[in-house]
């Protein structure tokens, strides 16, 4: 068995939990025509860590990058491990990925690992960033008495203006309201169309999606957001606003989709941005700034700039 068969049959093993976006069937669809592959460290038969990655060569280089509408990805550990077993297979995983001599290396790992020392001592580079995170959602309303007043206002205007929330908001008019939403305020298409509309399918039919619309008084899509879960927590993965949309109308889908994820998982993610108006946006909500890793190497000239970082 290979590796990647083995972690395939780790991401469906009963009683194992790997977070959605290092789940097989999701590098499936963010790869699509790409080429991924993973790492492992077996003890006794038994997985102790796995670091899943998406993998190409361009001008003879190769590299390990995040994927597409891949928030986090890097290692996966067995929260069973004791913190010094934790560090011996990050140690481990960090050995094995040396091996593969990839010019560029970059992944923004999960919150949940918060120790990259040993990747820092095999001469790995780590940057913090921050994402924005409602830690439990067993009270929503509270969350949202706990919120800034700005989010809490003018929200029934907003909801006589509507006429209703399409919980069944079809997958290609989501694709065609997020490229004009993203043409008329950053003059391009953020995300290629078939890779948004592959993830939104291949989600929603592992019954781990949420793709909701508000639809004003003559049944238009004001606003839309695609929301990606697993049993810890949900992601606000993407999202679209019209351009007649009435205002406040994105703050009161993002409180009707927390309200029934609160039946469904256990945290929120608004998906934070390190951009200062959108970072401002999120934190306004009340949720917790969450930091995580972005560890990377450059062995190329200019391959930092390239990373971004």
């Amino acid at each position: 068995m290979t590796d990647k068969s083995r972690y395939r049959a780790l991401c469906d093993e009963p009683g194992v939990f790997i977070p959605l976006f290092q789940q097989a069937w999701w590098m499936d669809t963010v790869c699509h025509g790409k080429q991924w592959d993973v790492l492992l460290v077996q003890k006794g038969g038994r997985v102790q860590g796995a670091l899943p990655y998406l993998i190409g060569q361009k001008l003879g280089i190769k590299y390990i990058l995040q994927p597409r509408l891949t928030p986090f990805s890097g290692p996966w550990l067995d929260s069973g491990l004791s913190r010094d077993d934790q560090r011996s297979v990050l140690s481990d995983l960090c050995e094995q990925l040396g091996q593969l001599h990839v010019g560029l290396y970059g992944q923004c790992w999960s919150p949940t690992v918060q120790d990259h020392l040993p990747f820092h001592w095999a001469g790995y580079k780590e940057t913090t960033r921050y994402t924005y995170r409602f830690n439990s959602l067993a009270d929503p309303d509270a969350l949202m008495a706990a919120a800034a007043r700005g989010r809490r206002r003018n929200l029934q205007a907003v909801q006589e203006a509507l006429s209703t929330i399409d919980q069944q908001f079809p997958a290609d008019q989501f694709v065609q309201l997020h490229r004009q939403y993203f043409e008329r305020h950053k003059g391009q298409e953020l995300v290629p169309g078939d890779v948004l509309l592959r993830v939104c399918q291949a989600a929603l039919g592992k019954h781990q999606a949420l793709l909701w619309a508000l639809r004003d008084k003559q049944q238009q899509p004001v606003v839309a957001s695609l929301v990606v879960f697993d049993s810890h927590c949900a992601y606000a993965l993407a999202s679209a606003i019209g351009s007649d949309a009435p205002a406040n109308c994105k703050t009161y889908l993002v409180w009707q989709l927390v309200k029934h994820l609160s039946v469904l998982t256990q945290a929120f993610d608004f998906e934070g941005s390190m951009e200062q108006g959108t970072e401002q946006f999120y934190r306004s909500f009340g949720a917790v700034q969450t930091p995580y890793h972005y560890v990377f190497r450059s062995r190329i000239p200019l391959g930092n700039r390239l990373l971004g970082v």
